[in-house]
């Protein structure tokens, strides 16, 4: 079993009861530490405020917090050191752990690819025979298996781009956003996606830990609230069936009639894409004083 770091404990139980904390593991560095952190404060939990430090309890919510390397996340998690924890779609299927995603947590995405010299493949099938080098050779090796392509898998951590250039590698399979360090380096992307990923929740196999539930509700209502807001609107009685049609809500809308005679308040959830249309439209029907507000936290 995988041991975790020296100078932090696992099976810590609160003060006044019996109950032992829920083991969260949280990225330690890099982008998926900072949005995990604040999706995490976002959920109402306590979160490390040194970045040295590798554990924080939070009693009062019952979770003992882990801050490990990304790429361990999967294999604590697996083998069911800890309870559940965050890290990356690609991580997790590099990784060959005994996990699965629970929850897309909506950051961290990228697109993982081949890239090769300008002009020399199109087609990963051009891979045959050829030296590929990358820092997920569990990923790559899986994807070429499943398409019949031999080929020489080489492990790198860190940049690979500069492999080519001195001779280690015929092609590089790498995240790739922009494109614009593989453009430095003389290199394009080409053939299908290796993999799409993004930051994901996983739980360990087995009995759900108490908690689990809990914790994994509060990070599905932060993903809520991020996608929809409130609006709160004004609009002539007459005109209310066509307004909620276009404002119907998570279950209904609140509709209330105005001290104004022939008038109703409107309240009702709807998605942050696309709310200044929808506040246009309902401007058409007769509303007036359309509000959004944000919403910060939510249970559906």
């Amino acid at each position: 079993m995988t041991a975790l770091p020296t100078g932090t404990t696992t099976g810590t139980t609160t003060g006044d009861t019996d109950q032992r904390l829920l083991r969260v593991a949280v990225p330690n560095k890099g982008s998926l530490s900072e949005s995990a952190t604040e999706m995490l404060r976002e959920s109402g939990y306590r979160q490390r405020s040194d970045s040295k430090q590798l554990t924080l309890v939070d009693a009062e919510n019952g979770v003992e917090f882990f801050y490990l390397r990304p790429r361990d996340i999967a294999l604590y998690v697996g083998e069911g050191t800890l309870d559940v924890g965050v890290t990356g779609r690609d991580l997790l299927a590099d990784s060959g752990a005994k996990a699965e995603e629970a929850l897309q947590l909506g950051f961290g995405r990228s697109r993982f690819h081949f890239a090769g010299p300008a002009g020399r493949f199109s087609d990963v099938a051009d891979l045959a025979g050829m030296r590929i080098a990358t820092s997920y050779v569990g990923v790559v090796r899986a994807f070429l298996e499943e398409r019949g392509i031999e080929a020489t898998v080489v492990r790198l951590d860190g940049a690979v781009e500069t492999s080519i250039q001195l001779g280690v590698a015929d092609a590089i399979a790498d995240v790739v956003e922009t494109g614009s360090t593989l453009r430095r380096a003389g290199l394009e992307v080409f053939g299908e996606v290796i993999l799409e990923s993004e930051a994901v929740l996983i739980p360990r196999s087995g009995e759900a830990p108490a908690g689990l539930e809990v914790f994994r509700r509060r990070l599905e209502g932060v993903l809520v609230a991020r996608s929809y807001v409130m609006m709160d609107y004004d609009i002539p009685t007459e005109q209310v069936e066509a307004a909620v049609e276009l404002t119907p809500g998570i279950e209904s809308p609140t509709v209330a009639p105005l001290h104004k005679e022939g008038w109703s308040a409107v309240r009702a959830m709807v998605p942050r894409d696309g709310a200044q249309r929808l506040m246009d439209e309902l401007y058409g029907l007769g509303a007036r004083g359309i509000l959004l507000t944000d919403i910060h936290a939510c249970r559906l």
